[in-house]
Parts: C-alpha cells; structure tokens; sequence
C-alpha cells in the first residue's frame, strides 16, 4: 500500500547529505530541511512551533528536535504534508508559496532554493540522516562588529559552518538574522540596509548555533573633531575609543552641583543637606570629588541603601520570611556591606546556607524559595547573570542551555528541605504564609526528573558539566565553592555589570541578569578589565564603586550635544532616570524634615532602612501614608529575583500624588517643618536662597530669586508664599529626577 512508501523510502535510503547542497548534492534532512524551517519562520513559537501548533501541524521549538519534526513530515496523519508521486505537490511546498491558502502567508517562492531543497528532499523518498552524517560544529559569523559611516547604507554578513568532518560551506542564505531594533532591514541573502541611525545587534542563526553581531550606522558628521576630556583611567579609555569610532563626542563633565546630589543619591540614597552642598561647592580642591566618595562610602547610609537592592533580589518580605526572618537577614545583609565583607565570601554563605531561620540568618535565601526550580533559576539569574526558565519546558531559544541543563542544575538544590518548627500564620487557608521559626536542612536523598527523559537528572554545575560532584561531600558547599571561585567569569561579570548598572542607569550587558552570546556587552573590553580588577582586589564593593564613579564617564552631564543626543546605549552622558521610590520619600523628608510614618515600623525609620515591603497585612491595619507612596512609585512586592520587578517609570499617578496628594501637602503644613524657622528669622531672599540650597542643592539665579521673593511677598501670609515655593521646587523635575 502506498502509506508504508515513505517509511520503506526511508529505510532504503542512502543518502548521506553533511551540508547546504547545491545542484548534484544530496538533501540532509537534518542539516538541510531543518535550515529551511527555520529560514522560513516555520518553527516560530507564533507559528508550528507553538506549544500547540498551528492548523493540527506543530513542529519543535526553533528546530530544537529533528527527530520529532523528521516524524511529523515522514509519518503524521499518514505523511499527508509530502507527496512521493508528485513532490510539488506536498503541502509544505503549496502552502508556504500560497498555491494553497496558508494562514502564515508566502514564506518563500517557488523555484528559490529553500523551496528546491524541500522538493529534492521529497522526490528523493523522504531520506532519513545515517548516524555518521556530519554535523555543524561552529558556526563563523562576519563582520562581528562594524562602523558604518554615512554615504555606507548597508553591509553583507556571512555564515560560515564548520561540520564535524572538517569541511567548511557558506551557508548566510539559510541562516536567521533577527535585529534587535528597526533600524536596519535583512535581505534574505544577508544584506543589512540601514533604515535609520544608530547601533543594532544581529543575531545570526543556523540550527542549533547562533551568534551575535553589532552594528552602528552612524551620519557622516563632516568635520567632525573630537573633544572630550581628558581619560580618568581605563574605564574612559574604553568609553572614549568607541565613542570616537561612532563619531560621538561625550557631553562636558557634570557641575558640582549636579555631581555632589548624584552621589548621594547613588550611594545613600537620599540628596545632601543645605550645609553640605554649600561646603562642596565652595571648596576648591581639584580632589574633592574623589574625596567625597571616600566619605559616602563610610557612611552607615551607604550600607542601609546598598543592602536595600540586594534585600530586593533577595526576595525579603513578611509573608514568607515571616517579621522577625525579615529584620534578621536584612540586618545580616547590611553588616556584610557596612563590614567590607567580600562580595564572593557574601555569596558563597547564602547559597551554602541552611540552620534556623533565626540564628542563622542567611538561611532564610531558601526560606523564600519553597521548590528546587526556584531555587535553580534564582540563583542562576542573581549570581550568574543567566535567565534559565525558557529550558525548563524546552531547549532555550535564545541560549546554549538545554532541558538537560536545567534540570542537572535544578538537581543541585533538591535535597533542601525545611523543618516548620511553628507557623502562627493568620490566615489558615493561605498556605504561602509563614509565621515562626524554621530550620533548613539538607537530608541525604532528593532528585529531580527531568520531563523529557522521565528519570531523575543527575546533578550537574550549569554549563560545566565536566566538573563532577563529589557524592560524598555535601551538594550546596560545593555548589557555593563553584559558584563563587575566582575564575568563574558568569558569577564575576554577574556582580560587576550590577553595580555598573545602579551607577550609571544601565548595564555594560542591558539587561543585566542576562548574560548569553546574543545579548553582548556593549563594551567586551571594560566589562573584562573591571572583573578583573574586582577579582585581584578581594571581592571589594567599594573599591569596585569608587573606580567608577572617579571615571569622568561616570562624572559626564546629562545634557546632550548634536552628536550624542540619540544615544543610550554608550555612556556619552549621563541617563536621567526617576529617583527610586526610597530615594524620593526620603529625599522629601530630608527637605522639609518632616518624618513619613510606615504601617508596623516606629516613625522616624527612612524609606531606604525598611528591611522588607509592608509589615502588616491590609486587612489588619491599613497601610500609612508612606507604604502607598512606596508602592505608588514602584517599590517591588519582591516576589521575583529580578532587577526588572522594581518600576522607575514615571506615571500620571505619581504626578497627581507629588502635586496635589495628601503626603506633600502635610509635610509642608506641618507646624514643626523646616519651613518655620526660615520664616521666622530669614530675610525673604535668605529663605529662597535656603530654600534652593536645601531642594535643588544649588543656588538660585538671579532670575529664580528675583520671582520667588516675589511669590513669597504677595502672598497673604509670609508661610503660606514659603510653602508655595517649597512646593514648586520639589514637585519639579530638576528635584524628582537624577541628573
């Protein structure tokens, strides 16, 4: 009967087909067929590599799996998708050339060479690949970096795959390229055209291989000369030399002003007082900038506002942790800071911890993490900068890592195990909640099955599976020895990118929990030399801290000049954000010295000092004033450890709640404020130059003071002009942002 042709076809088949064929080579389906899927968008999650399918017909993810895909054109619904009497005839033929109506439209023509290579696959008798046919080892994409420079419109890439037997074929017409942006279109044989200025990444695709290019189109800027300042040191040097190959000159350097509130806000979290803004200004030694960070970073200040991003990663709320787990293991995290403890020794005790929840508080890291695959894939974004949930359901899309990998890795965390000693939870039927002391433990048995195969995965280091464990020792201490050793470049890179991120608005890799060969480092060269220097210096945040923020690149303004305006991606200048939600409430304290109360906390403690979110629930007492700022201005429920769960986005909300929201309004009312001592004893022009000094960290002009007294002197009472003032200024954006 003709529905046994195809598998009888397969089995006296020969061919033996390594690579992209051209006229007389034989068709592999594995290396051939697979390529034209993928070229054609086939295996697409939005088309028939969806969960599901498309139209009864699905295909694995991007390709991940031949043999499946092999199977649904060979044998599903009696190979009805190929036609061995008539190949072109075959639907995979007539639907993506729109002969048969196809929902995902025209995906290549008729007589191209995608569509020759699925013809010869067919009329050949659906030939399976012989277990010795070569398979892609490497895959040589160019150029991987280029400049082009304006009239140069567009450029061609080559892929070149090298096979398991040595042989080396052209295979850019197969290959995917997907740009990160729209500024540039793809031809289907490689050629990029430039649809716009600026910088875009290619990832270049052929089967299971990938790898990423970057690309700048940049205008010709005639005459174009450069003039920026003079390099601090190496994290100029490699600011300075990409920005002079795009033609980009950085903006001048910021005023005192402007620098002394920014590094405040980067390292305290909070802007200077009147008193220190002054004194910084006026001093006029050429070292003060450098001398100022030294004294932030000595500051208890520092400690509580670096231990808050951490505190975030690191899932700290009450609802799992409990109260007093929420105070013991903040309080940990800012004794490590403000003791200098090394950020490797750091890591290395929270993903080794186990004991009480109480006594030792690093424990409580699993205490929020109630299974292994959240344990897996916490740790391998917070400290390896890897985002591993696409392989838990399927090979990664976008990475190396496989369905294996996860649950090898998955595997490292299964024999944690809890002992509840006491729950006091308030709510019976809320099975999340946690309220008492518990002990995390490690017993001697626990493994995870990897869905795939349906046997236990053995356990295995992510992406080094050579190494082997030692099934004698325990699996956490050595997981934390691997995770923190010094030539782990992932955990390193991890732990640099982080802090360059809360420095200057966005990482040296963005985003930058993930690291892969497609999302690149904008610059390789810097994020290299500064994990190094972090490495041969002990682990040290603050030596790591003070080398960039005494970097001019760290010190550049934020206004643009004509050839960096459109730039967000090289640290031509520096990026305006919102102040963080901390950062404005107890910035708007320090201005008006009114303290803000938050639900379960005794009043005075700052924003940036909370250990954990909100310590009551609604239902028990509603939360202050202070709690609905911080969740209005985007203060993470930490219920993910992702940098991405907190919100700096500006919303029309948070302009309602500055301008005419109750919280402004009654500090600035407020009988015992700073604003009744200036009105008491101030001339009106000391008090607006007070005022100044105390909101914006700088002097008014004379312009600004000439119409503020003004303001001040027409009003019906001198207090009531001094808080129209005071308002003015801190619902302004000079105030609200981060210059």
């Amino acid at each position: 009967m003709t529905i046994f042709r195809p598998t009888l076809a397969i089995l006296l088949s020969s061919a033996l087909a390594p690579h992209f064929v051209s006229a007389g080579e034989d068709v592999s389906f594995r290396n051939d067929v697979m390529a034209v899927l993928s070229k054609s968008g086939c295996n697409m999650g939005v088309c028939h590599g969806n969960k599901n399918g498309k139209g009864g017909f699905k295909l694995s993810l991007r390709g991940e799996d031949p043999a499946f895909d092999f199977s649904v054109l060979t044998r599903d619904v009696s190979a009805r998708r190929t036609n061995l009497l008539d190949p072109e005839q075959s639907l995979i033929l007539l639907k993506p050339t729109m002969h048969v109506p196809h929902e995902g439209g025209r995906r290549f023509e008729a007589g191209s060479p995608e569509y020759e290579i699925l013809r010869r696959w067919i009329a050949a008798g659906l030939p399976r690949d012989r277990d010795e046919a070569p398979r892609l080892a490497r895959l040589d994409v160019t150029p991987l970096e280029q400049v082009l420079v304006e009239p140069q419109n567009e450029t061609a890439i080559r892929a070149l795959a090298t096979w398991s037997d040595g042989t080396t074929t052209d295979v850019t017409r197969l290959a995917v390229c997907e740009a990160s942006s729209q500024t540039v279109t793809v031809s289907g044989d490689g050629v990029v055209r430039r649809e716009g200025f600026g910088e875009t990444t290619l990832i270049v695709r052929f089967l299971d291989r990938q790898s990423a290019i970057r690309l700048a189109f940049i205008p010709e800027r005639p005459g174009f000369t450069w003039n920026g300042p003079e390099p601090a040191g190496f994290i100029d040097e490699h600011v300075f030399a990409k920005l002079r190959r795009l033609r980009m000159n950085p903006s001048d350097l910021c005023d005192d002003s402007v620098f002394i509130r920014r590094a405040f806000l980067d390292l305290l979290g909070l802007i200077p007082t009147a008193d220190e803004a002054r004194q910084f200004v006026a001093d006029s030694n050429p070292g003060k900038r450098a001398r100022l960070v030294d004294e932030l970073l000595e500051r208890p200040e520092f400690a509580e506002f670096w231990a808050l991003k951490w505190a975030d990663l690191l899932r700290i709320e009450e609802k799992t942790l409990d109260r007093k787990g929420v105070q013991n293991f903040h309080a940990w995290i800012r004794t490590s800071i403000a003791t200098g403890q090394p950020l490797d020794e750091f890591a290395r005790e929270l993903v080794a911890a186990r004991g009480s929840t109480y006594a030792s508080p690093a424990s409580n890291y699993y205490r929020a993490m109630r299974d292994p695959l959240m344990r897996a894939e916490s740790t391998a974004q917070v400290f390896l900068g890897i985002r591993l949930g696409c392989a838990k359901c399927h090979n990664h899309p976008f990475d190396r890592w496989t369905q294996d990998d996860y649950y090898g890795w998955a595997s490292l965390f299964a024999r944690v195990d809890y002992h509840v000693l006491e729950n006091r939870r308030r709510d019976s039927n809320d099975k999340h909640e946690f309220d008492g002391e518990q002990i995390v433990y490690m017993p001697d048995s626990g493994e995870v099955t990897n869905p795939r195969t349906g046997a236990p995965q053995p356990p295995q280091f992510l992406g080094d599976g050579a190494r082997g464990l030692d099934d004698g020792r325990d699996r956490l201490l050595q997981l934390a020895d691997w995770i923190a050793r010094r030539d782990n470049e992932r955990f390193v890179k991890t732990q640099v990118n982080r802090v360059w991120f809360h420095l200057l608005g966005r990482g040296i890799v963005d985003p930058i929990d993930d690291f892969r060969a497609t999302n690149p480092p904008s610059h390789p060269g810097l994020l290299d030399e500064l994990a190094r220097g972090f490495v041969e210096h002990g682990f040290d945040l603050r030596r790591l801290v003070r080398t960039i923020m005494n970097s001019r690149t760290y010190q550049l303004s934020a206004v643009p000049n004509e050839t960096n305006r459109d730039d967000e991606a090289n640290f031509s200048r520096a990026l305006v954000r919102r102040m963080s939600a901390e950062q404005l409430l107890d910035s708007l304290t320090r201005v008006t010295g009114v303290p803000v109360e938050f639900s379960g906390y005794p009043v005075g403690m700052r924003a940036g000092q909370l250990p954990g979110v909100i310590a009551a629930r609604r239902r028990d007492r509603p939360p202050q004033a202070g709690d609905q700022f911080l969740t209005l201005f985007g203060k993470p429920p930490r219920l993910q450890a992702c940098e991405c769960e907190r919100s700096e986005e500006s919303t029309l909300s948070q302009t309602f709640q500055l301008i005419s929201g109750p919280l402004l309004h009654g500090m600035l009312s407020d009988a015992g404020n700073r604003l009744g001592g200036m009105s008491a004893s101030a001339s009106d022009e000391d008090a607006i130059v007070e005022l100044y000094w105390t909101v914006l960290s700088r002097p008014p002009s004379e312009a600004e003071c000439a119409a503020a007294v003004g303001l001040v002197q027409s009003a019906e009472e001198r207090r009531t002009g001094l808080e129209d003032v005071a308002w003015a200024l801190a619902t302004s954006n000079e105030f609200v942002l981060r210059r």
